[in-house]
């Protein structure tokens, strides 16, 4: 049971440890890591399998 009690501190300290911008500033979100706003990936020519279909 100590074991299982930990497991679930861990975690809880882990997600509010990763959503310290989201939870702690104004105006925090998480970022938008869709392949058809990333700058970088449309100078290479990737796009996304969904725009290519709405495309067609």
């Amino acid at each position: 049971m100590e074991i299982v009690i930990a497991t679930i501190i861990l975690t809880g300290v882990a997600v509010l440890l990763l959503g310290i911008k989201i939870f702690f500033v104004k105006g925090g979100r998480f970022p938008n890591t869709h392949i058809h706003n990333n700058e970088s990936m449309r100078q290479r020519g990737i796009t996304c399998a969904r725009d290519q279909e709405f495309y067609k």
